[in-house]
């Protein structure tokens, strides 16, 4: 668990947006929001516009935003120009800077830019990072694995830069690998090079997995007060051979399956085996019980818990507070647990945007936070 004093030593790290401006992007054909470093709530009715800002701050990160949408999703319908922007004035641990990215138009090509400058949207991970939970999330706990990976791939990758590169090597040689044997009659040296590709790649996922989930257990596990303790899993076959070996063992295991599973994923056309089938376990630790067994208030604290705990890992191991972008959260949340979040949103070193249809309910933050009122694609200061 993160000390009091590391974290202390950790609050001159401070991220805000001091200045937000959308073109074109979704609802707004142009918005320009002038904040403080304080929280800032946003209220208003359903279909006002509030999940869209969250939405454009979640794209002054590296990724495809909270919604995961295309870059023509995210045009505004009838815009002028078959593009959009989200540009921002961002207060940091160096100072101020421009940040910006946006559709080039008439293409699916991200334009990012850093001080004026053309630069690689991962450059933007340098400068500042998010976490968001929204109400879609809700359901990572009762649905299917492939959301609950995701949602630690997307924790992990906060903790560790080069996960991105090893999932993104590791999708690439599965896909060409799956192409080759639904085809029939490949080189048996090609799909040695790319069960090889897999093999590494794949390893290096479930490491950082784990080490990942590691880190937020001890941090998560050790949560007081109103919110639960959490506890993640991992259930998964390459990460039970890393269990029992190093990580040159596990790469040799996995080279000798993904061999043996040949026929076998020709048939299925897909890839059977690996990194890429993990389930991932959510726990209320207090009553070591599945966090999708319990009540719809306990299941959005436990998601609160690891949220929480992974500010803290994320600042701890990088240096850089994350952004925390908390669409609709208050929303099954006693007025404790309220509280509770807004008294520890405030002790962060960095800002944090959170929506609601109900302004009474952020009542617990006082003058410790900013408000605005969200209607019909407008924005303004709610005094």
């Amino acid at each position: 668990m993160i000390t009091e004093r590391e974290d202390t030593s950790l609050r001159s790290q401070h991220l805000a947006v001091r200045r937000l401006t959308l073109t074109d992007f979704r609802c707004y054909r142009f918005l320009r929001l002038d904040a403080d470093a304080r929280p800032v709530v946003l209220t208003g009715p359903n279909g006002a516009g509030k999940t869209n800002l969250l939405e454009a701050l979640s794209f002054l990160t590296p990724g495809r935003g909270l919604r995961r949408a295309t870059l023509a999703e995210v045009t505004r319908k009838g815009a002028a120009v078959d593009g959009w922007g989200v540009a921002a004035v961002l207060d940091g641990p160096d100072g101020q800077v421009e940040i910006g990215t946006g559709r080039q138009p008439g293409t699916e090509r991200r334009v990012v830019k850093i001080g004026g400058r053309v630069a690689k949207a991962q450059q933007l991970g340098l400068l500042t990072s998010a976490l968001w939970l929204t109400p879609a999330m809700d359901r990572l706990l009762i649905e299917g694995a492939g959301g609950r990976r995701r949602f630690l791939d997307r924790l992990t990758l906060g903790q560790e830069a080069e996960h991105g590169a090893h999932a993104a090597a590791y999708e690439h040689a599965m896909r060409e690998r799956t192409r080759l044997l639904k085809g029939g009659g490949a080189d048996g040296a090609w799909l040695a090079m790319l069960e090889d590709g897999m093999a590494r790649h794949g390893v290096a996922m479930a490491s950082a997995r784990v080490r990942a989930a590691e880190r937020l257990n001890a941090e998560a596990g050790g949560q007081s007060g109103p919110f639960p303790a959490a506890r993640l899993t991992l259930a998964g076959e390459v990460e039970e051979m890393l269990a029992g070996a190093d990580m040159a063992q596990a790469e040799d295991m996995v080279r000798a399956a993904l061999l043996r599973a040949r026929a076998r994923d020709g048939a299925a056309g897909a890839a059977t085996f690996g990194p890429h089938r993990t389930d991932v376990g959510v726990w209320h630790a207090a009553k070591d019980m599945p966090a999708g067994q319990c009540s719809t208030g306990e299941q959005k604290a436990v998601l609160v818990s690891i949220v929480l705990a992974q500010a803290r890992v994320k600042t701890a191991v990088s240096g850089i507070a994350p952004l925390m972008l908390l669409d609709e959260v208050a929303a099954h949340l006693d007025e404790e647990r309220r509280n509770a979040l807004f008294d520890q949103l405030a002790g962060l070193s960095a800002q944090s945007w959170l929506t609601g249809t109900d302004a009474h309910l952020f009542a617990g933050f006082g003058e410790r936070a900013q408000f605005f009122k969200v209607a019909e694609s407008s924005v303004a200061h709610d005094e």
